[in-house]
């Protein structure tokens, strides 16, 4: 007998591959088996026999590589290549109807504008059937089908987001969602899901797969799934997770991917992302996003809508606020999004949100039970919070002994006492909340609470701002000030400092071994080994932490610093515009208020922080530690630049030869032109790959000029000079 050649069997391992990603495709996604499970099993043992004989026919979109024979040591943070947005939210029709009205303001006026009356039939007319009419403020607006104010509704699935980023059409990284900006690269534990392909279907985009697709989607525990996950866990002696969003988060972060494919996580796709999707012209909508997501190989919730009205998605949300009880996974609400990618662009985001989608949640779960004390919480910023302690109770899948009463304020508006039988909410199914006090039920002798004048800690008089309904401890030297604004400089958003958890902290403070965040810095293994549970090993281990935050960069630091209104994101914002401490420290309200995003409350709370003397007094001391206080990015190499790129726009489009879209950005912007996203008169050059679309025929009609890849590889080593 003849044995196989390799190229034989590399033609035999193709196959293989095609008929098991077939058969998982219509097992895990469209949930119709195309073949038996004894025959797939043959299968998949000829292809790993295969591949154990011939390691280098192994690939990394190989049904086989699924599961990583190594677990994991550690996750390391990777920065997502489109941002994660989160939703803003909205909790009944009344709150959708506000977000659409204010999508509709906020929609830049159409360009010629089309004025109402007499030409409004001329322009249905011209419209016919393939256009849409819709009116806005005072303009109306003429699109085309699929353009218009059509709404996509899709169940908001209760789980975790995941960034799916695909090379050439191979799964090359999973990530967490993390703060939207930087997640956690999880890709060993992503492959394990059979929902999610290792390799798009090139059909669906005519045989040729883009570059890079990005896409976003929501990975869950099925019901019937979490259930057998527990009731493992409890024969095993183990505590319970508390829901399936507990159990997915879990699931995810587990350093072993074997035991991450025991789990058995599914997937959703809902987003798509592909670096010029415009000039592909394969989807213009998000209905159309949705179908190709489904012919690439994914999974997407079968139960999405296409609604013409506001009317039917208020109709879509009724039905499933009923109907979710008998669906096999969580879903604590509806996404709605406008179809249309052309409105999307023109709406554009806020600092956290989409302006063209929102997501609208169902009520909270509600539940009964008694307060047995309201204490008094003082946070980092002075802010004085009463908390009704009361008797456990469960609570969306989690129990509740503890929720917030906000402020003196609404204490009075609930009129809540020690002894009231309460209901209770989780507001946003996160923070739980007092709604309202059943006082039929409350018993004789009760007294109704105050807030208190002096501070509970430090027992300084409090204040409270005739704007504001918050009450605040004004100490500088309060300990619960104190022991929070370390514990924010430590946290994983600030400094990130492993080690310096809130009992840690709170020793240093109650021992008055610091008294400010520039403290820290001073600390040595003998001031720690000082306090309790603290060997030498651990303190080397903190202080050793505490030296490399000096590493983190500016924008981290600028949050650190605890400044009211400021939080993470916008410390990244200033840290651009202000690449020092002292660019922002010397800046004027009015420079910080033009800022986007920054508003006057916002501002006027930075420029007020940076000249109280105590807050100069810590700058100065910091500086001394050797943190980063200023923008550490190389400084531009002058030499590298390129007389022909200097103050010149280029565009890119369609895909090129060699280059991906990011190298030749990089390329470009290091020789010292500038890369914007679309043409315009001030473009000077557009470079065109294959496949480009409606930016060259822009380009042609303004003049501008076009470049090849080589073209431009040409221009880049040419360096024209004046003598």
């Amino acid at each position: 007998m003849v044995e196989s050649t390799v190229s034989d069997l590399n033609i035999r391992v193709q196959e293989l591959r095609q008929l098991i990603q077939k058969a998982s495709y219509a097992y895990y996604v469209l949930d119709n088996p195309i073949m038996e499970d004894a025959v797939y099993d043959r299968l998949y043992r000829e292809l790993q026999d295969i591949e154990t004989k011939h390691p280098e026919l192994i690939t990394p979109d190989s049904p086989t590589q699924r599961i990583g024979e190594k677990p994991a040591t550690q996750f390391t943070s990777v920065r997502h290549n489109v941002p994660l947005y989160s939703l803003e939210n909205a909790f009944n029709i009344d709150e959708l109807k506000n977000w659409d009205a204010r999508w509709r303001r906020q929609l830049p006026p159409p360009s010629p504008p089309l004025s109402k009356g007499r030409e409004q039939s001329h322009l249905l007319a011209k419209g016919g059937k393939s256009h849409l009419l819709f009116e806005s403020g005072e303009h109306l607006y003429l699109l085309s089908k699929g353009e218009g104010a059509e709404y996509v509704c899709e169940l908001k699935i209760d789980g975790n987001a995941l960034a799916l980023t695909y090379e050439n059409g191979v799964l090359t990284r999973g990530a967490t969602r993390g703060d939207g900006v930087t997640g956690e690269d999880i890709t060993q534990n992503v492959r394990t899901i059979r929902s999610i392909p290792l390799r798009l279907n090139a059909e669906a985009f005519g045989g040729d797969v883009p570059g890079r697709v990005e896409v976003r989607g929501e990975t869950f525990l099925p019901l019937n799934i979490f259930k057998q996950i527990n009731e493992e866990r409890q024969k095993a002696g183990e505590s319970l997770f508390a829901n399936p969003r507990n159990a997915t988060a879990g699931t995810l972060r587990q350093l072993n991917p074997r035991i991450v494919d025991k789990r058995q996580l599914d997937f959703f796709a809902y987003t798509l992302h592909i670096p010029g999707l415009d000039d592909l012209a394969i989807a213009n909508t998000q209905w159309e996003a949705l179908e190709l997501l489904q012919k690439m190989g994914f999974k997407v919730n079968p139960k999405m809508k296409l609604c013409s009205s506001l009317q039917e998605v208020a109709d879509y949300y009724d039905y499933w606020d009923t109907e979710r009880l008998n669906l096999p996974y969580m879903t604590d609400g509806v996404v709605v999004k406008l179809n249309s990618f052309k409105l999307q662009e023109q709406l554009g985001f806020t600092q956290k949100f989409p302006r063209w989608a929102v997501a609208l949640k169902y009520a909270a779960e509600e539940a009964p039970t008694i307060v047995e004390n309201i204490s008094v919480n003082v946070g980092r910023t002075g802010a004085l919070t009463p908390l009704a302690e009361m008797r456990p109770v469960q609570l969306a899948g989690t129990t509740v002994s503890r929720a917030t009463l906000h402020n003196g304020d609404r204490i009075a508006q609930l009129d809540i006492r020690i002894g009231d039988t309460v209901i209770v909410r989780k507001a946003g199914e996160i923070i739980p909340e007092v709604v309202r006090v059943l006082k039929e039920l409350r018993p004789d002798g009760t007294e109704a609470f105050t807030m208190p004048t002096n501070c509970p800690v430090c027992s300084q008089p409090v204040v409270r701002e005739k704007d504001e309904a918050v009450t605040r401890c004004v100490n500088a030297s309060c300990q619960a000030i104190l022991k929070g604004a370390i514990e924010h400089w430590v946290s994983r958003d600030a400094l990130d400092i492993r080690g310096m958890g809130e009992k840690l902290v709170h020793q240093l403070v109650d021992k008055s071994v610091v008294h400010s965040v520039a403290d820290l810095y001073d600390l040595t293994p003998d001031h720690l080994c000082e306090l309790e549970r603290m060997g030498k090993k651990l303190a080397e281990k903190i202080v050793d932490a505490i030296t490399q935050s000096k590493n983190q960069p500016w924008h981290r630091v600028l949050y650190g610093l605890g400044i009211r209104h400021v939080g993470s994101v916008t410390a990244q914002t200033l840290a651009e515009k202000f690449p020092s401490v002292e660019q922002i420290a010397d800046a004027s309200r009015a420079k910080i208020e033009g800022i986007y995003g920054i508003g006057a409350e916002i501002a006027d709370s930075i420029y007020q922080w940076f000249r109280i003397p105590s807050n100069q007094t810590l700058i100065e001391r910091l500086k001394a530690t050797g943190l980063q206080l200023e923008a550490t990015e190389a400084p531009v190499d002058k030499s590298s630049e390129n007389d022909n790129f200097v103050g010149k726009n280029f565009v890119i489009t369609g895909t090129l030869p060699t280059l991906k879209r990011d190298e030749a950005k990089a390329l470009i912007q290091k020789a010292g032109g500038k890369v914007t996203d679309s043409v315009s008169k001030k473009t000077d050059f557009l470079v065109v790959g294959e496949d480009a679309g409606s930016k060259l025929a822009k380009a042609e009609s303004l003049g501008v000029k076009t470049l090849s890849e080589t073209q431009l590889l040409e221009m880049l080593a040419t360096d024209v000079t004046d003598d």
